[in-house]
């Protein structure tokens, strides 16, 4: 804060001196220059917050194309294979745990689907049975459920 020296012209003397001293800025440019960097950071702070979201909300997408009943009906160590597409923005990973209408079965191994392809994830011991509806699920990695329901060919 400053004092001013009123004694030798009052105010409007010295009003007159700050307007045409060269040494300080103009309040106009002042306030352009401030707005001028909140903008700058502020966009910045914007590229990288959305490249942070976009880091993090990558999705797991899939369509399950179909089902094939491998084996002959009614034998317990007959499998299904489901060919899943990655229809998502990153690859996933479908874990070894699966359930056929409830009952738990364990595939062979973890299946890694990559963006835009398709994998075929085979549930070995099904034991199906000819005409019968049959509900699979699927887990990936990171925890989304894969549901497909499919009927087993009729005789």
């Amino acid at each position: 804060m400053f004092l001013v020296n009123l004694k030798k012209g009052g105010i409007e003397t010295e009003m007159k001196r700050l307007l045409k001293s060269r040494k300080a800025l103009s309040p106009v440019v002042a306030a352009i220059i401030l707005i001028a960097v909140t903008v700058a950071v502020s966009i910045a702070v914007a590229a990288w917050m959305g490249a942070l979201t976009f880091t993090f909300m990558q999705t797991e997408q899939f369509n399950v194309v179909s089902a094939t009943f491998n084996g002959a009906s009614g034998n317990s160590t007959n499998s299904v294979t489901l060919r899943i597409q990655n229809t998502g923005s990153s690859s996933f990973t479908i874990d070894t745990a699966a359930t056929v209408n409830g009952e738990s079965k364990t595939l062979a191994g973890t299946v890694t689907i990559d963006n835009g392809n398709s994998a075929d994830v085979t549930i070995p011991n099904v034991g199906w049975s000819d005409g019968l509806q049959y509900s699979f699920d699927l887990l990936t990695t990171q925890g989304t459920k894969i549901t497909w329901v499919a009927n087993a060919p009729g005789t």
